[in-house]
């Protein structure tokens, strides 16, 4: 089968911004330490991306049904090359915090920040209902690959650091790295057809489908309020701080848990269309979650890591899916505003647990973060399934 090529940019674009996430949130904790940062200003520059990311996604998806979505991408791709520009330029505090607050680094390395829900909308629309689910899974298996390949390269500082260069101009020269990303997507974006969504439907913020929105939204939030505590350039901390761990060992263990994350994709893809995707959802999730709990209580270095493993493994299964799942339960026209109103209450979430966490990490218990982060998405798994079993995708409406 011939993939479109209007899909195949889309792909390329979420693979160049996963791989520049995939680095970008290791060098962000390593660098914000090399400055003289302590946990919980760190936690408040995690904080302050995420919400953010909330911010501008609210803002793009209030206005993505009357503008053209190239043209809001390649805004998008601007503000990416700017981040990488001006991140590593400065050192206080208030001034990082608002790089961080209007820039474009993702902190959690997942389907959050700006360009996403304008992604989905042009993706959603150029394939059927069948494909669907499987052209969101391709879409996340491409930026999870990428991304796996962004944080070998996370090891880049070291190499340079051994090659003469200061430990802090080799941190710094990362984030010039990511600006240069920034750049492709533009040129990625600039390739692909002008689309308005008023041409193929009647625009709508949110209509009919509103209350399935918001119910998904409430939910979604405790999922990432959840998952703030531990978003990558968290964990990562907590790694460099519990069992000082280096950057290079730190970028490899990073790899192998984006690798199997990606992995996860397609196969979330067979088992939606076999047990549907609010049971792909669910019953993936659990497992993860509990083996989240375990490492929190693990005093082994290796043991914690692969646990970590494990939980990379199952914990992502549930991001094309959900993805999927919206586009499936709203209207055409609602497309880009129910991405949109979904993710933002989902970073507005998660920009509330970081700064939280960071104070948690240097509590005589320090794995605490993992511990309620792993308690939380448990409870919104039961939710979830509670709430929406008996809601299908029209795909699952009828024989495969």
């Amino acid at each position: 089968m011939t993939v479109p090529r209007n899909i195949v940019l889309l792909y390329a674009a979420r693979g160049v911004r996963g791989f520049g996430d995939g680095f970008a949130t290791i060098t962000l904790p390593a660098y914000l330490i090399a400055i003289g940062y302590d946990p919980v200003r760190i936690g408040l520059v995690v904080a302050a991306s995420l919400l953010g990311t909330a911010v501008l996604t609210l803002a793009v998806g209030a206005i993505a049904s009357r503008y053209d979505l190239r043209t809001l991408m390649q805004l998008g791709a601007v503000l990416m090359i700017l981040t990488g520009l001006a991140f590593p330029n400065f050192r206080n505090i208030a001034v990082i915090m608002f790089i961080g607050f209007v820039g474009s680094i993702n902190p959690s390395s997942g389907d959050l920040g700006v360009l996403v829900p304008l992604e989905q909308a042009m993706l959603a629309g150029n394939v059927s209902n069948e494909e669907r689910t499987r052209a969101f899974a391709r879409y996340s298996l491409t930026g999870a690959l990428l991304a796996a390949l962004g944080t070998l390269a996370a090891a880049s500082p070291d190499f340079l650091h051994r090659m003469g260069f200061g430990a802090l101009a080799a941190l710094t020269f990362m984030f010039y790295a990511y600006a240069a990303l920034g750049l492709v997507c533009a040129l990625l974006y600039w390739l692909l057809p002008h689309v308005h969504m008023a041409e193929t439907s009647r625009p709508a913020p949110l209509g009919p489908s509103r209350g399935i929105v918001y119910k998904l939204s409430a939910l979604f939030s405790l999922d990432a309020f959840a998952g703030g505590f531990i978003v990558q350039s968290l964990l990562a901390l907590w790694l460099f701080e519990r069992f000082h761990l280096s950057l290079s060992a730190a970028s490899v263990f990073f790899f192998w848990s984006s690798l199997l994350s990606a992995l996860s994709f397609p196969v979330a893809a067979w088992l939606s269309r076999r047990f549907g995707l609010v049971n792909t959802m669910v019953f993936t999730h659990v497992p993860s979650n509990l083996f989240l709990i375990l490492a929190a209580f693990s005093s082994s270095l290796e043991v914690t890591l692969g646990l970590l493993l494990l939980r990379s493994a199952l914990s992502q299964m549930d991001v094309p899916t959900r993805t999927s799942y919206i586009m499936a339960v709203v209207t055409p026209a609602e497309r880009a505003a129910a991405a949109s109103v979904t993710a933002v209450p989902r970073s507005l979430a998660s920009a509330l647990s970081p700064t939280l966490a960071g104070a948690l990490f240097a509590s005589p218990f320090s794995a605490l973060p993992l511990l309620i982060c792993g308690s939380l998405k448990l409870v919104y798994d039961v939710a979830l399934l509670f709430s929406f079993r008996h809601l299908k995708a029209p795909e699952e409406a009828r024989p495969q």
